[in-house]
């Protein structure tokens, strides 16, 4: 006679059995970790905003360094002076604006009865005004996102991008240091009309002399995810531009 355990059943139900354990075991360790998660994805907006007006603990021309966990509330706090949310023509103070979710708003702004609600951080750095949008696009692979921050006069100060799949030594490198410094010093506007920024095959101005074309040099093999950083600024930095444009009449 055959022993149970050999019997197919019995294989079934072991692992049934297994899934359930390790189900529950993993259930319960995401469960006692998700409020470490939280603080980790907050930390790391203020890191993605304060980098993208300048506030970092980079050095040379190298590496992305962000300021560290230990210390980005309190640079935050330091630098940030108002978060706004616009709201079609309502502009409100929020001190958490920074954790609106822009995916989420622009599926609910399918809906034509929904007013998108759009979080704009105005912070300070050496005396200077600086307005921080976030922004959220499409790559070749998966979303991009990042942060733009601008002046009064509509100058970009700085900038951050992010991807969730681009492909390695492609795409993946528009959380570069070489690519975002580019966007430092060009202009969102061609007079009143706005341009946005676009990321340029064949720019022939591989240094980015000028800042004054409304472009930067693409990464070589990585087109798509260029014109997805170009895509992503124009549409979500022009849902801003009434507000931006109040600031300088």
């Amino acid at each position: 006679m055959a022993k149970y355990t050999d019997k197919n059943s019995y294989t079934i139900i072991f692992a049934i059995i297994m899934v359930l354990v390790v189900g529950s075991l993993l259930a319960g360790v995401a469960q006692g970790l998700k409020s470490k998660i939280t603080l980790n994805e907050r930390f790391e907006k203020m890191q993605n905003i304060l980098y993208a007006m300048g506030v970092n603990e980079n050095e040379g021309d190298g590496d992305v360094n962000f300021i560290a966990t230990s210390k980005v509330e309190e640079a935050f706090a330091a630098n940030i002076k108002k978060q706004l949310v616009i709201q079609g023509d309502d502009v409100t103070e929020d001190p958490e604006a920074y954790l609106i979710d822009i995916k989420k708003e622009e599926t609910k702004a399918k809906d034509p009865n929904y007013q998108r609600r759009l979080p704009l951080f105005i912070g300070e750095k050496d005396g200077q005004t600086l307005y921080i949008i976030p922004m959220r696009g499409k790559g070749l692979w998966d979303a991009i996102w990042g942060f733009v921050a601008v002046d009064k006069s509509l100058v970009v100060q700085g900038v951050f991008f992010d991807h969730a799949g681009e492909t390695p030594g492609l795409g993946a490198e528009i959380k570069q240091r070489y690519f975002m410094d580019d966007f430092t010093g060009e202009n969102i506007m061609d007079g009143d009309a706005f341009k946005g920024i676009t990321v340029a095959k064949g720019n022939n101005d591989p240094i980015n002399e000028n800042k004054t074309d409304n472009k930067v040099d693409a990464i070589a093999g990585a087109t798509i995810t260029g014109d997805g950083v170009t895509a992503m600024i124009k549409k979500d930095v022009r849902m801003y531009l009434p507000y931006l444009k109040s600031l300088i009449q």
